[in-house]
C-alpha cells in the first residue's frame, strides 16, 4: 500500500456516557477510496465524526499527513484540509444554492472553483438562485458533497452519500466520487449499501461494535461475498 495520508490506530469514542468506538484501526493511502461496512449502529458514522474531532470524548491516535489530530480542535483539523459531508447534509434553508457552496471557508490551494463545480454538477448551476433546501434529495447530495470542493480539503469523509436516493441518482453519485478519486481525493466512505460501495471503492473496512474487524479489497470481493453478507446482514 501507499504511503499512508491517514491512520487510525486504537481510536476510542465516547458520547457522554456511551462507550461507542473500541479501538478501530485502519489507514488510507494517499488517493485512495476506502469504505467503512458495517451495520447500522455499528460505529461508522462515529469514527468520521471522531476523525473530524465532533464527538464527546476520543482517545487514541488519528494522524493525516503525518500530524497527530487527537487533542486538536475540530477547526483545527479542517484546517490541515480534511472535509466532512453529514449523513444529514447541513443544507442552510436561508441560503440559496450558490450562497449554500460559497459558505465554508477556503482552508489550502487546490479547491474546486465555483465554475469546476457547476461543471461537475450542472443541476446546481441551474438552481443556484433557489433557496438550497428546496432542491429535490438527490440536488442537495450534490450541493452537500459540492460545498467541501471548495476548501482544498484533500480528504473527503462522505457520511451516507446514497442515503434515500433513487437509483438513477445513486449511479449518478457514484459517477462524481469516481471522478474526484480521479482528480486526486483521497476519500473514505461510510456506506450502507454494499453493491454500490463495491463499484467503486479501493478496499473496504468491516466495523462491528466500534472495532474494524476485517478488511476486503477490490481484488478479493467476489470471493469474500458469502463472507460481507454475513458481516452486513444482507
Amino acid at each position: 500500500m501507499v504511503e499512508p495520508l491517514l491512520k487510525v490506530a486504537g481510536l476510542e469514542a465516547w458520547y457522554g456516557e456511551s462507550h461507542v468506538l473500541h479501538g478501530i484501526d485502519f489507514q488510507i493511502g494517499k488517493g485512495e477510496l476506502v469504505t467503512l461496512l458495517g451495520r447500522n449502529g455499528a460505529g461508522k458514522t462515529t469514527t468520521l465524526r471522531s476523525i473530524m474531532g465532533i464527538v464527546g470524548k476520543r482517545k487514541g491516535s488519528v494522524t493525516f499527513e503525518g500530524h497527530e489530530t487527537v487533542g486538536q480542535p475540530s477547526n483545527q483539523i479542517a484546517r490541515r484540509g480534511i472535509a466532512y459531508c453529514p449523513e444529514e447534509r447541513g443544507i442552510f434553508s436561508s441560503l440559496n444554492v450558490e450562497e449554500n457552496l460559497m459558505l465554508p471557508p477556503v482552508v489550502k490551494p487546490g479547491g474546486l472553483s465555483l465554475a469546476e463545480i457547476y461543471k461537475l454538477f450542472p443541476n446546481l448551476e441551474e438552481r443556484k438562485r433557489s433557496q438550497g433546501t428546496k432542491l429535490s434529495g438527490g440536488e442537495q447530495q450534490m450541493l452537500a458533497i459540492g460545498r467541501i470542493l471548495r476548501t482544498g480539503a484533500s480528504l473527503l469523509l462522505l457520511d451516507e452519500p446514497t442515503e434515500g436516493l433513487a437509483p438513477v441518482i445513486v449511479q449518478r453519485i457514484g459517477e462524481i466520487i469516481r471522478q474526484l478519486k480521479e482528480r486526486g481525493f483521497t476519500i473514505l466512505l461510510v456506506e450502507q449499501n454494499f453493491h454500490f460501495a463495491a463499484t467503486v471503492a479501493d478496499r473496504h473496512y468491516v466495523v462491528e461494535n466500534g472495532k474494524v474487524i476485517d478488511m476486503v479489497d477490490r481484488a478479493s470481493v467476489q470471493q469474500s461475498l458469502g463472507k460481507l453478507q454475513a458481516y452486513l446482514g444482507v
